[in-house]
């Protein structure tokens, strides 16, 4: 998926507010120029359709700066909204060479039906995230894992997985992924039916005396 963004320089001293008023948000680029960076804009429609396409820290674009004849690739590194308006205010870009080694989080998706759900278990999925080191040209979207064969009792670690070529795992290698389990049945206490059985017989006595109250007032009629 090839997704493309230009940005232009921001004027000098232009307040944020003044231009989220014009319809822009301050973007903010890394890694072009060892530490520096250049502060940008972008139109704030623009944006909001990139972060539907795109991923923080997981989606390679083609980024383009016409007015100082700047273009390559950059990951989207940060991404700053209101907490509660969820409004955008801020994007930074970490910009890229095609083969070089990034860390980034990728999303974990499960393929296929348990065979352990036939016999009642349930898949738990425990992480849904990998933190991974991979080629910027070669970010998966997602890490695919097929649980057909899991029957209840399996467990999955992250040293399990299996990856795509070129691909490093950054996580603890022991944590576990997925498990099929069996789902707790209520454990029914002595204290727990001492108590029903009490309520129970209050009710029974209420309706009880109900009834009297209800016989003696037609016997006085």
């Amino acid at each position: 998926m090839n997704i493309s963004v230009e940005c232009q320089s921001r004027p000098e001293g232009s307040k944020p507010r003044a231009l989220r008023r014009e319809g822009l948000i301050p973007v903010a680029l890394y890694g072009h120029d060892g530490a520096n960076s250049i502060s940008l804009t972008m139109p704030t429609k623009e944006a909001q359709m990139l972060l539907r396409e795109a991923a923080v820290n997981n989606t390679l674009v083609d980024l383009k700066v016409p007015d100082i004849s700047w273009k390559g690739k950059a990951l989207i590194r940060e991404v700053q909204a209101h907490p509660w308006k969820r409004t955008l205010n801020h994007i930074s870009f970490f910009t890229v060479s095609a083969d070089q080694q990034v860390e980034i989080v990728v999303p974990i998706e499960l393929v296929g039906e348990a065979a352990g759900s036939q016999e009642g278990g349930i898949v738990e999925q425990i992480m849904t995230e990998l933190n991974i080191s991979c080629s910027a040209d070669s970010i998966p979207e997602s890490i695919e894992i097929n649980v057909t064969n899991f029957e209840v009792g399996s467990i999955m670690h992250v040293s399990e997985i299996v990856l795509p070529q070129g691909i490093t795992v950054l996580d603890d290698p022991e944590r576990t992924v997925i498990s099929v389990v069996v789902p707790a049945k209520p454990v029914e206490t002595e204290g727990s039916t001492e108590l029903l059985e009490t309520q129970t017989a209050e009710v029974e006595a209420t309706g009880q005396t109900q009834q009297k109250a209800q016989g003696t007032q037609t016997a006085e009629e």
